[in-house]
């Protein structure tokens, strides 16, 4: 199908309509966003770690490279800028809705896995040596050999947080959905070849894999904790992403589902087309009934070629 509209649908006329339709799927995204706070607050399941286990994890203590405010930055509100962008030029409230939506749910889902997981594990970070022990003077106990820590309890707590990684599950959720995004509106799949599209569309998914490298190379995660998180970012942007959109290799890949939902009931119904504003080929429609008086049609629009003509507002003089 083209990329057509039957008019504006902007967000003074359709936005509380779309809203209203999807109420129930707003309010489930505030009960995640409570959920992902209450996992953050309480304390995760604490693993042994004993003298041996000391090796692997005395990589330096050092600071986030990328810090915790900015994922949410490159994550979230990068994806909403883009998708505003485009909302500006299509004018189209159903893809801007059910862009940030998808996007809304794939970050949050992903943080509430990503957090419930961290608090199941209790995997030490490989700095957890200097979080329990930050003046390097290293207690254990004398009969099972567990540590005893002497440090700051918070940094204790996020030391037990080591296995998913937040920063790459939140970043392939958010720059994942934006990849698969940009690949419907640009139609990247369109078996025209056109690399340049695909360059764009991985460009998302380099940012993200490199802010779950740094992870490693800050010493807060192990290469499997990026790997995982990674995935389960990705995974659930592409679950959420193909909820509200066609695949991009679709035809109809440049549009939400609930647009072309719109479009196929607009078919569906009569509508009153006067003749001082088009002209119809009485041929390209299957019904027709002209009023004795007046100048107004009733037009079955069931009719693919009457649709084209409408929207592309191209008259044909009436026989």
């Amino acid at each position: 199908m083209a990329d057509i509209q039957l008019g504006a649908h902007t967000i003074r006329s359709h936005g509380i309509t779309v809203a209203r339709f999807h109420m129930h799927d707003w309010i489930i995204l505030v009960l995640l966003g409570i959920i992902d706070i209450i996992l953050n607050v309480i304390e995760p399941f604490h693993r042994f770690v004993g003298r041996d286990m000391m090796t692997d994890l005395r990589y330096p203590l050092k600071s986030n490279t990328i810090p915790f405010w900015a994922v949410p930055m490159i994550g979230i509100a990068l994806p909403v800028f883009i998708i505003f962008g485009i909302y500006f030029k299509k004018q189209n409230v159903y893809d801007l809705h059910n862009a940030i939506l998808g996007l809304l749910f794939s970050v949050l889902i992903t943080g509430v896995l990503t957090d419930a997981i961290k608090d199941a594990a209790g995997r030490p970070r490989p700095d957890f040596f200097w979080r329990c022990f930050p003046d390097g003077k290293d207690f254990y106990d004398n009969i099972t050999t567990s540590v005893i820590c002497h440090g700051d309890k918070s940094v204790i707590k996020e030391g037990h947080k080591s296995f998913p990684s937040g920063h790459s599950s939140w970043s392939f959720a958010g720059l994942g959905f934006l990849a698969w995004y940009l690949a419907g509106k640009i139609k990247a799949f369109d078996h025209k070849g056109h690399m340049a599209k695909l360059c764009l569309v991985l460009l998302p998914i380099l940012c993200a894999s490199l802010i779950a490298i740094s992870r490693v190379d800050d010493y807060w995660h192990h290469w499997q904790d990026v790997f995982a998180g990674g995935f389960l970012g990705l995974f659930v942007a592409s679950v959420c992403y193909l909820q509200f959109f066609p695949p991009p290799y679709d035809p109809d890949g440049w549009g939400p589902h609930a647009y072309f939902h719109v479009l196929a009931e607009s078919r569906n119904e009569p509508t009153l087309i006067s003749t001082n504003s088009l002209s119809i080929d009485p041929t390209a429609i299957d019904s027709m009934y002209i009023q004795p008086e007046g100048r107004n049609y009733l037009v079955s629009r069931d009719s693919t070629l009457l649709i084209d003509e409408m929207e592309a507002g191209v008259g044909m003089r009436m026989r």
